[in-house]
């Protein structure tokens, strides 16, 4: 367990992921003046916490293991991978989900019966912009993780 808990790549790429979840949080406040605590974990949005996980996960793993190590190469097709599909299937999903709340709730004013479906949620990708900043993200948290660690744990 503490060969785990020091783990440095982990942590770097952990960290990079919550500090875009918090980002996503500030950003959120600002645009409607109040707290949603739940967009902590939820998906979509501006930036990309995948993208800053998987980008602060190659970052690590890169100056830790190198860029010539198989570490290396399986993070790189793994975060090129995650990166795709939050631009395309994802996004391509949630524009879905998007057009077809809107057609339920043009039968719900048809119909006035009680019909009342649970709305499917629309914010499951992202932009190439908001991918593109949860990975500038990802690199810079994971790099000052990575190159401050022993300063914080001595190892």
């Amino acid at each position: 367990m503490s060969e785990l808990l020091a783990n440095r790549i982990l942590w770097a790429a952990l960290a990079a992921n919550l500090s875009a979840q918090l980002i996503k949080l500030v950003i959120y406040y600002l645009l409607e003046r109040r707290w949603s605590w739940d967009r902590l974990l939820e998906s979509g949005g501006m930036p990309s916490s995948h993208s800053a996980m998987v980008t602060g996960l190659i970052t690590g793993v890169g100056l830790v293991e190198g860029v010539d190590s198989s570490a290396f190469a399986i993070s790189l097709v793994f975060a090129l991978i995650v990166m795709y599909d939050a631009t395309g299937i994802r996004r391509a999903a949630g524009q879905q989900a998007e057009l077809l709340n809107d057609l339920v709730e043009e039968l719900r004013a048809v119909l006035h019966e009680g019909f009342k479906p649970k709305p499917l949620k629309e914010l499951l990708g992202h932009t190439y912009l908001e991918v593109a900043a949860g990975a500038i993200l990802g690199f810079a948290v994971s790099y000052w993780v990575i190159q401050n660690w022993s300063r914080f744990f001595g190892a």
